[in-house]
């Protein structure tokens, strides 16, 4: 069954490794094959990203779209992990799950599970003054 993909007006998604940009209307694609797809709102850039956690997640979905270059962001990610748990323990029970499907090579479900851990890390972070 093929994926069906709508984007809003002048948004971006990623397709198999492809970043695409809509024009001024509303667009629906249909993804046959299975390839990796990020819509704009799930997708991070390298320039927007600023603490730990967002790395990590930045991290996974370089995984999850450029496989050919998966060894170095797994390491990246690997690292990235290991210094968010030296710095606070407290996000092992978001990270355990997430790993555990990084390690099973399920990106995607990785990825929707590092939204809980950002929005753990960003309510962390808005209590430091």
């Amino acid at each position: 069954m093929a994926l069906r993909l709508t984007l809003k007006p002048h948004e971006r998604a990623i397709l198999g490794g492809a970043v695409l940009t809509n024009g001024k209307h509303r667009a629906e694609l249909f993804v046959e094959t299975e390839v990796p797809v990020l819509r704009g709102a799930d997708i991070l850039s390298p320039a927007s990203v600023r603490t730990p956690c967002e790395r990590i997640v930045l991290s996974i979905q370089l995984m999850y779209v450029d496989p050919q270059r998966r060894p170095a962001h797994e390491q990246s990610y690997r690292e990235l992990v290991d210094d968010v748990l030296d710095a606070s323990p407290s996000t092992r029970r978001l990270i355990e799950p997430i790993d555990e499907a990084v390690r099973a090579g399920r990106y995607y479900p990785a990825l929707k599970l590092g939204r809980q851990l950002l929005a753990y890390e960003k309510d962390l972070l808005a209590h430091v003054r």
